[in-house]
């Protein structure tokens, strides 16, 4: 039996990742979360792991005195998310939100630990580094992100050296057809309702303005070692097709499904296998129709941002990713508007950032820098 840990216990992917190891041959070895207090008292109780951390130091103390009665050890803050991240596990699912998984990562990396890999800000903000480090431990990162998950998967079939494009698709978000002039009062409740998928807050917000496929074409460059003119991003509105590689003959293959990040956390845990359905099979006859438009870029500026940003390198993705997680607070506490997301963090990009780096001390130097610029910009 396999032992996991998971990163960002409490949030969706974790409890899902949880709900799809009850059917599998592995044992918790560690939780960690932010400061859902119930939640993770819960998956105490039920997965019996020996560490689990809370973000959140007070919420940690709250957690510690309710779970006195088991055998787990309670860590807490950022220190205490480090050391559940240093312990050996078979594998490290990191669904933490935002640049803060990417310490964990590094972490779980140099303990040798795989990693299956639901946090994109890592690769996003430090992917040189990540890969390096991966490179030198010999160890695996299985992408969790549903379209990284289909590119991976349809990738099995054939040589790299065939492959000549990758197709991320894209579900348009809960604005897909709205112009500009729709969009300059738009409210948070709209922006957090998606069409297919059930997300975090801020995820869901990058959807909407379509930073999460940039974000994911940032990953993409880096998981599959490919420039960025060899990464297309394609609308498709059913969420159905989850991405899909071009080969040289002109053959393209596709991975669809029904849209549940069950499916490709599963794969990522049982990799090269298969296991049983944990979630409903797709019905093409339900589905009765798919379709494919060409992203607005004009509308939704963020995707263009994030390709210009990795092809200018360095520490610049790093800038795009700080600089849209502070927009993104300010919009979800009501201090700037929609549009102004995509405005500010494109702005920012204007700023010199160095085209190379080697520690992840630049890396937070550069994200902390970002963020200063986005508000002050937003004053």
């Amino acid at each position: 039996m396999k032992t996991l840990t998971v990163l960002g216990s409490t949030g969706s992917i974790g409890t899902q990742t949880l709900e799809v190891v009850d059917d599998l041959e592995y044992r918790v070895l560690a939780l960690a979360a932010g400061k859902n207090i119930k939640k993770a008292e819960e998956q105490i109780r039920k997965y019996k792991p020996k560490f689990a951390a809370m973000a959140n130091e007070a919420a940690a103390k709250e957690l510690a005195l309710k779970t006195a009665d088991t055998d787990v050890k309670i860590l807490s803050g950022l220190e205490g998310i480090r050391e559940i991240s240093a312990l050996s596990a078979d594998v490290v699912l990191n669904s933490i939100v935002g640049v803060a998984g990417l310490i964990p990562t590094l972490t779980a990396i140099e303990a040798g630990s795989d990693i299956a890999l639901a946090n994109k800000e890592t690769l996003v903000t430090g992917g040189e580094l990540v890969k390096k480090k991966a490179a030198e431990r010999k160890v695996k990162i299985y992408p969790v992100d549903s379209e990284h998950s289909a590119i991976f998967q349809c990738l099995q079939a054939s040589d790299r050296q065939d492959l000549n494009k990758i197709i991320i698709t894209a579900s348009g978000g809960p604005f897909f057809g709205k112009k500009i002039s729709q969009l300059k009062k738009v409210t948070k409740e709209k922006a957090l309702k998606h069409p297919n998928w059930s997300m975090g807050a801020k995820i869901t917000i990058d959807s909407a303005t379509l930073m999460n496929k940039g974000l994911e074409v940032i990953e993409a460059v880096h998981l599959f070692d490919l420039p960025q003119s060899k990464v297309e991003v394609v609308v498709h509105p059913q969420s159905i097709i989850h991405s899909l590689v071009e080969w040289r003959d002109g053959a393209v293959l596709a991975q669809l499904g029904v849209p549940d990040m069950k499916i490709p956390i599963q794969y990522a845990l049982t990799f090269p296998k298969r296991a049983n359905f944990v979630s409903r099979p797709l019905n093409l006859v339900e589905v009765s129709k798919m379709t494919f438009y060409a992203p607005d870029r004009e509308t939704f500026s963020c995707l263009d941002t994030c390709e210009k940003a990795i092809n200018m390198g360095g520490l610049y993705p790093a800038a795009v990713n700080g600089a849209n997680e502070e927009a993104v607070k300010l919009f979800l506490n009501d201090k700037i508007s929609f549009l102004d997301i995509g405005e500010l963090v494109k702005k920012m990009l204007s700023e010199n950032f160095a085209k190379t780096y080697g520690t992840i001390h630049e890396i937070f130097e550069a994200d902390r820098r970002a963020r200063n610029i986005v508000k002050e910009l937003a004053k």
